[in-house]
């Protein structure tokens, strides 16, 4: 080998392509557990849509009322098979997965009830909420917020300590939101929870946001024991397809009262059409498990990257999954926004704006959001954001491709190498 074929070697061996390939290497054995999560998860799918009988007729389009929609009634059925649940309410009527928290909440509530926030405050988009039900409908709001999250048990305990007659719901979110602190909740530390927040009351509702969650592991929340569980269908159950809405999955009790608080009493889930979104909808669902194991794929190796770069990130490469979240502490605002402006300039719909903080709507500080997405807010889509304060963490999430989200690790070392 000459000198020029060494030098260029030396080259190839320092290219973003080279080093993101040597990092994949060295994860590789850990997508073997993903695929794995994934297959049975695509058998759970594929079973409830044979033994439900899902065709064609439920793909027709209703508008107007949305009576006898045969379609809305298959959908809800398939979600609660899955999902190992007596019924489920997963509709377009819902416009987020806010809209349905907040409906499973206020349709299964009364006023000078007690609801209990057990995991640190919950996202901000649930301020508005909080205060409503404080201040309206004069029910009281405790909001549980915890010191040592090394020690789950100690968490438990703060939570059950807290807990009184009066105490109807608990609220229980399994991703980390934008905390600084807490760690996501896996369906294992939701088990221990829930059992003991029923071992002192069983009629207390447990409810849990289940946002970033679905298809991650084998068992859900409403597997261990979650009366309500509800989330977004522009997340992991959409598929990267579905246009908009959300879905909430429980005891039949419970669901009923859910769906006459999104249309009104004596309506409940008769009522709203699909907007011919039918097919969408069953094809993203389906799809489903094969779009969470891409983005659990891109996740890990989104850690492993950082960790080459001394970015922390959290989950790091050699911890659990079990949300689609990824937090990444980049210790100052400039080096924030300048990480969305990355993302977005390698993004597949408008890759050309920049972007920038600003306020938003049920959010407390200035928000960035990098999302060059097909769909307006689409979290299965490679995307970022984060409020600007302190320490300045980025939270990613999504990526419909694990190989797209490889050629963004490549822009991401050629950026924040050096």
């Amino acid at each position: 080998m000459n000198k020029r074929e060494t030098v260029i070697k030396d080259q190839l061996k320092t290219s973003p392509e080279f080093i993101v390939q040597s990092l994949e290497s060295q994860i590789s054995s850990k997508f073997h557990e993903f695929q794995e999560i994934s297959f049975f998860n695509h058998k759970k799918v594929a079973l409830a849509f044979k033994e439900l009988k899902v065709g064609t007729e439920h793909f027709v389009a209703t508008s107007g009322y949305g009576h006898d929609d045969i379609g809305r009634e298959k959908f809800d059925q398939v979600f609660a098979k899955i999902f190992n649940a007596e019924a489920g309410l997963a509709r377009v009527n819902f416009v987020s997965g806010t809209h349905a928290i907040a409906c499973a909440i206020l349709g299964n509530l009364k006023p000078k009830d007690e609801i209990v926030f057990a995991l640190d405050r919950p996202y901000d988009t649930l301020d508005s909420l909080i205060n409503y039900l404080e201040k309206d409908l004069q029910v009281k709001v405790k909001i549980i917020d915890h010191e040592n999250w090394l020690d789950f048990g100690e968490v438990i305990e703060t939570v059950t300590s807290s807990l009184t007659k009066d105490t109807s719901m608990v609220c229980i979110q399994r991703s980390r939101g934008y905390s600084a602190n807490r760690p996501s909740v896996n369906i294992n530390q939701l088990q221990e929870l829930i059992q003991s927040i029923k071992s002192i009351n069983p009629e207390t509702i447990c409810f849990v946001d289940n946002c970033y969650g679905e298809f991650v592991e084998k068992q859900e929340p409403s597997d261990v024991g979650a009366d309500l569980v509800a989330g977004s269908l522009i997340k992991n159950p959409g598929g990267g397809i579905v246009l908009t809405g959300g879905y909430v999955v429980g005891r039949k009790s419970l669901i009923d009262n859910t769906a006459n608080r999104l249309t009104c009493p004596g309506i409940g889930s008769e009522g709203g059409p699909n907007f011919n979104q039918g097919r969408l909808l069953f094809q993203g669902l389906y799809m489903a498990p094969l779009i969470v194991l891409e983005i659990l794929k891109g996740s890990l190796l989104t850690s492993k990257v950082c960790e080459y770069l001394s970015i922390q990130s959290l989950p790091g490469s050699q911890d659990s999954r079990t949300d689609t979240i990824l937090r990444l502490d980049l210790k100052s605002k400039e080096r924030l926004l300048s990480f969305c402006k990355l993302l977005q300039e390698n993004s597949p719909v408008d890759s050309h704006l920049t972007p920038f903080p600003d306020n938003t709507p049920g959010y407390s500080d200035e928000l960035i959001m990098a999302a060059g997405t097909f769909i307006e807010g689409s979290t299965s889509e490679l995307s970022a954001d984060g409020p600007i304060r302190e320490p300045y963490s980025v939270y990613l999430q999504g990526g419909l491709s694990y190989l797209y989200t490889k050629i963004f690790l490549e822009k991401l070392i050629e950026k924040f190498e050096n």
